[in-house]
């Protein structure tokens, strides 16, 4: 596929499969995966390769991050959940039922190098404040990383970083997680919707909108040069965001994909 190693299948079973938003244009999947494959998930933005069984050697798989945080230390369950947008060439696994077994590979990428450019003493300047960005499903591995602990986040005075989240969704009905924000308020992200389509709201929506790139430009980057990034979406919102970031003095090596 021309994506990292040549993917090593494992089966995988299909343990739960609901709507992820109102508009049920996406899917919360849970599957349960071989300890192999649970045991090469380090580092929240890795990745597996998905499709429909073993046996079938011509399908083209699906590439999916995984949206749970890694398993810390001691965890022996082998869970992974996902979110995956629906398509019209999806369906075999956006409507697959419990149960239902599934073709996975060992968990491929290197994730988001948080370690190394965010903790690490390649830079002068101490990394203290996240700047996070996602639209649609590349929230997933985004969660994963606020879930996992591993961004240092400042909450009960704990002296960590600053975080904030900027999340666009097409409307309110699109946006999956929406039932996290208070958890992940509350673990010090300050979490801002950003809608594009304000006049398709069924309600009106109070929040920000038009686009996530509009909204960092609108508050600016206060501190850039001890602020790093994360970020997972479309390619026209990551290339632009990352061109603010770099215009307001973040360092480039601090701006984070996971692919």
């Amino acid at each position: 596929m021309g994506w990292g190693p040549d993917p090593i299948w494992e089966t995988a079973t299909v343990t739960s499969n609901c709507a992820a938003c109102p508009s049920q244009d996406s899917v919360c999947l849970t599957i349960d995966v071989t300890s192999d494959v649970m045991a090469g998930y380090l580092i929240p933005g890795q990745y597996v390769q998905m499709k429909a069984s073993i046996e079938d050697e011509d399908a083209k798989p699906i590439f999916l991050a995984v949206a749970s945080a890694p398993p810390k230390e001691g965890d022996e369950s082998n869970t992974m959940e996902f979110l995956i947008k629906k398509t019209d060439n999806n369906s075999w696994i956006t409507s697959a039922s419990e149960s239902t077994t599934v073709a996975v590979s060992q968990v491929m990428g290197g994730g988001f190098a948080m370690e190394e450019n965010f903790d690490g003493l390649t830079y002068d300047f101490p990394c203290q404040n996240v700047l996070l960005f996602a639209n649609g499903s590349g929230i997933a591995p985004i969660r994963a990383a606020i879930e996992s602990g591993k961004l240092n986040i400042a909450s009960a005075g704990n002296g960590g970083r600053s975080c904030r989240l900027y999340y666009g969704v097409k409307s309110p009905s699109d946006m999956p997680y929406a039932d996290k924000f208070a958890k992940w308020e509350a673990l010090g992200v300050a979490v801002v919707p950003v809608i594009s389509r304000p006049d398709e709201c069924k309600i009106e929506w109070p929040g920000r909108t038009g686009y996530v790139q509009n909204a960092l430009e609108e508050d600016g980057v206060p501190i850039p040069r001890n602020t790093g990034a994360l970020l997972c979406g479309v390619k026209g919102m990551a290339e632009s965001v990352k061109d603010l970031l770099e215009k307001a003095g973040v360092i480039e090596g601090r701006a984070l994909t996971n692919f």
